[in-house]
C-alpha cells in the first residue's frame, strides 16, 4: 500500500466528531412547539488545517465554523432549522435605515464644521454630482468618512480607520469582546475568558494566501482576518471575517457598549458588503438564517437574499415563495416541493412501500443515539447527503486520503472486508465505515 509523508501535500485535514443532539441556543428562552431536550441536530469535524477552497466549498453545501470546529446542522430536525444565505454584492440595495445609520455615523466622525468648510473649499465634481443624484452609493458612502481619503485641512471632528489584520490575539481585542459579551450579550464576567476568545474568535483552520484575480491588479487576501475600527486611535468594533474565493463571509461581530447608539451591526453589514463588492469577491454571506429566531431575520433586510436549498444546494430567492412557505413550517426545500429531487432507483424503491418510513427517527436525540449505536447517517435521509451510490460514481476516492499516525494513505487503495465484493460494491462498503 502506497503511502505519503505527512508534509509532502497540501491538503486540508478534518477529524470527524460525528453526529450530536445537544440544546438548542436560539429558542432557549423563548416557546417553541418543536423545542424538547437536545433538539439541536449536528454534524461536527475538526481541522487543523483548511484550504480556502475547501471550505468555500463546504459552505456551499451548509458548513460553517466556530474557531477550528466545523459542523452541518440536520436541518429537517433541528428545532430551529439552519438556512445558508447570501448576498449578491454588485445588486444590494440599502434600505432606508440602512443608509440613515451610515450618513448618521459619517456626519459624527466628520463634524458639523468640517462638512461646512469641506464642501466651500472642495465643491463636488461633476461625476461626483452625477453619483449622488443616482441615489447611494455604496462604495463612495462606506468610505466617505476615513481618515485615508478625506480631504484636508479642514480637520474632522473625530479620525475614524478601518483596517483589516490576521485573526491575532491581542489584549486591546479580547477586552473589546469582553465588553461586547458582558455588555450586549449580558454574558456573566466569569464566562468570558482569553482562552474561549482565542479558540472562538482567533483560531482558525484557513490557511492565509493571495491571489490576482487580474494580471497588474492588487492582490486579493483569502484566509481569516479581523476587520479593525477604530476611532481616534482607539479600537471600538470588530469583524471577524473569512475572505475566501468568492465571498466574504462573516463570522462574528463585537463592538464596544460606549457606540450601541450608532448601529454597528448596520455599519458592519454594509462594510462587509462593500469589501465583497470592491474587492472581487463577489457574494456576501451572513450565516446562517433562521426564520423562527426574531433576532436573526434582520439578515433577511439585506435584500436580495438568496437561500441555499438544503436538499440540492441550490441558490434559489429567499423572498417570495421560500419565506411565505416559511411562514407555514420550519423545513423547507423548493427542489422537494416541486419534485425536482433526483431519486436513486432506491428511493424511488422505497416510495413504492407503503410501509417505509418517509423520515426516520425525526427527533434528534432518538437519531444521535442509533448513530452512537451503530446507524448509518446514510440510514437516517440527513437532507442534503449524497448517497453511497452518488459518492462511488461521482467521487474519485483517490484524492481524499485516511491520515494513519504520520502518514497519508490515498483512500482509493484501502480495501473493506469484503474483498471479494465487486469494485463498486466494496467502494460502497468503504465509504459507508468512513461515513458511519
Amino acid at each position: 500500500m502506497q503511502a505519503l509523508a505527512l508534509d509532502e501535500r497540501d491538503v486540508s485535514f478534518l477529524r470527524p466528531i460525528g453526529y450530536q443532539a445537544e440544546d438548542c441556543g436560539y429558542c432557549k428562552d423563548a416557546p417553541s412547539g418543536r423545542r424538547t431536550k437536545q433538539s439541536r441536530a449536528c454534524y461536527y469535524a475538526l481541522s487543523k488545517k483548511l484550504t480556502v477552497d475547501d471550505y468555500q466549498e463546504l459552505v456551499d453545501r451548509g458548513w460553517r465554523r466556530s474557531g477550528t470546529t466545523l459542523y452541518k446542522p440536520d436541518v429537517r430536525r433541528h428545532c430551529c432549522p439552519h438556512y445558508t444565505i447570501r448576498l449578491p454584492a454588485s445588486s444590494f440595495k440599502a434600505t432606508r435605515d440602512q443608509r440613515q445609520a451610515v450618513n448618521r455615523w459619517n456626519k459624527y466622525v466628520l463634524g458639523e464644521d468640517y462638512i461646512k468648510e469641506a464642501a466651500k473649499k472642495y465643491p463636488k465634481t461633476k461625476e461626483e454630482k452625477a453619483r449622488q443624484k443616482n441615489g447611494f452609493d455604496l462604495l463612495s458612502t462606506i468610505h466617505e468618512a476615513e481618515s485615508t481619503v478625506i480631504k484636508s485641512p479642514p480637520e474632522p471632528a473625530h479620525k475614524f480607520e478601518v483596517t483589516l489584520e490576521p485573526d491575532s490575539f491581542s489584549k486591546e481585542k479580547y477586552l473589546l469582546f469582553k465588553n461586547y459579551q458582558i455588555n450586549v450579550h449580558h454574558e456573566k464576567p466569569s464566562e468570558v475568558t482569553e482562552k474561549g476568545f482565542k479558540r472562538f474568535l482567533c483560531d482558525s483552520p484557513l490557511q492565509r494566501t493571495t491571489r490576482r484575480l487580474l494580471e497588474g491588479s492588487e492582490e486579493q487576501p483569502l484566509g481569516s482576518y479581523h476587520q479593525c475600527y477604530r476611532l481616534d486611535g482607539r479600537l471600538i468594533a470588530m469583524g471577524v471575517l473569512d475572505l475566501l474565493p468568492h465571498c466574504v463571509s462573516g463570522v462574528y461581530f463585537v463592538y464596544h457598549s460606549d457606540f450601541e447608539q450608532w448601529s454597528f451591526g448596520k455599519l458592519s453589514a454594509l462594510r462587509e458588503a462593500a469589501l465583497a463588492l470592491e474587492a472581487g469577491y463577489k457574494y456576501y454571506y451572513m450565516g446562517y438564517y433562521i426564520h423562527d429566531c426574531v433576532k436573526m431575520r434582520y439578515k433577511g433586510h439585506y435584500k436580495p437574499q438568496h437561500v441555499l436549498d438544503p436538499e440540492t444546494y441550490e441558490w434559489v430567492p429567499l423572498d417570495g415563495e421560500f419565506a411565505s412557505l416559511l411562514d407555514q413550517k420550519s423545513y423547507v426545500s423548493l427542489a422537494q416541493k416541486k419534485g425536482l429531487k433526483k431519486e436513486t432507483p432506491e428511493a424511488e424503491a422505497e416510495k413504492l412501500d407503503e410501509d417505509a418510513d418517509p423520515f426516520p427517527l425525526p427527533l434528534p436525540a432518538d437519531a444521535a443515539a442509533a448513530v452512537a449505536a451503530g446507524t448509518s447517517l446514510f440510514d437516517l435521509k440527513v437532507p442534503g447527503l449524497m448517497t453511497e451510490e452518488e459518492i462511488a460514481e461521482t467521487v474519485d476516492l483517490d484524492k481524499i486520503s485516511l491520515q494513519v499516525q504520520r502518514r497519508i494513505i490515498p483512500m482509493g487503495v484501502c480495501t473493506p472486508s469484503s474483498s471479494t465484493a465487486s469494485p463498486l460494491a466494496q467502494k460502497k462498503e468503504l465509504i459507508r465505515v468512513v461515513v458511519s
